[in-house]
């Protein structure tokens, strides 16, 4: 899901690649006929807005065309601005696609991996380091990545709940990566390449690791900010500046 740009797509040429059989989802179907030409391992596509009501009968759908046999549900379909005036239509937006979107695909997978438990299955999803701390700069991208981790944490222990044994939930959490997701002109530190970030990801994924920071600078970073108070936390103008 999201495979037709950014990180999604680095990751459905990475499965493709080492022989995966893919069916590949997205807003852009015109994208998705040109991935499909272009690739003998996509053998099915299928057009879904996350934020539709029908995006999960849509997803049922593409499962179909695969033939029901679906080994990993990857999620990367998210938006995401810099909006410290608080746009109220970006906000939103990011709302509707980052957590109503998410929640409606993961919830459908969820579900339909939880009634067939004859074989292993994986969820993995793109989430965000941004989860970690919020960010004044990007309030709403900030607070639904917040919202998946926990979300899949959720997933994490309910599925051990209901016995599902041969289920693994996985959390991405990137830092910033050289997608179009970051041309809004401002100036991302340390950015990370998108094909060895999908290679990264490919590889912990097939290990089943339940949550994979991307990269080992960021791990480092990350751990560093766990450790700041909130009361100090709040008072550290954490913005990228425009240039």
């Amino acid at each position: 899901m999201g495979a037709t740009s950014g990180i999604g797509l680095a990751v459905a040429k990475r499965l493709s690649a080492e022989g995966w059989q893919l069916g590949i989802a997205g807003r852009r179907m015109d994208r998705l006929i040109e991935m499909q030409r272009k690739d003998l391992n996509v053998t099915a596509i299928q057009q879904i807005d996350v934020t539709r009501e029908e995006a999960s009968q849509q997803l049922l759908t593409l499962v179909g065309k695969m033939g029901g046999d679906i080994d990993l549900y990857f999620h990367s379909s998210g938006i995401g601005y810099q909006n410290p005036e608080l746009d109220l239509d970006k906000e939103l937006r990011t709302v509707e696609t980052n957590a109503v979107g998410f929640t409606r695909m993961v919830a459908t997978m969820f579900n339909y991996y939880a009634e067939r438990p004859e074989r292993e299955a994986q969820i993995a999803v793109i989430s965000s380091i941004a989860g970690t701390k919020g960010l004044g700069a990007a309030p709403s991208y900030s607070a639904t990545k917040r919202y998946v981790n926990h979300y899949l944490e959720c997933l994490a222990q309910l599925k051990h709940i209901k016995g599902l044994k041969h289920l693994t939930i996985t959390d991405i959490r990137p830092g910033f990566v050289k997608t179009p997701l970051l041309n809004d002109g401002g100036n991302y530190p340390l950015q990370l390449d998108v094909d060895k970030v999908a290679a990264e990801i490919v590889e912990k994924v097939r290990k089943r690791k339940q949550i994979i920071t991307v990269d080992w600078k960021y791990r480092i970073l990350v751990f560093f900010w766990k450790m700041i108070p909130r009361w100090v936390w709040v008072r550290i103008p954490v913005v990228s500046k425009k240039g």
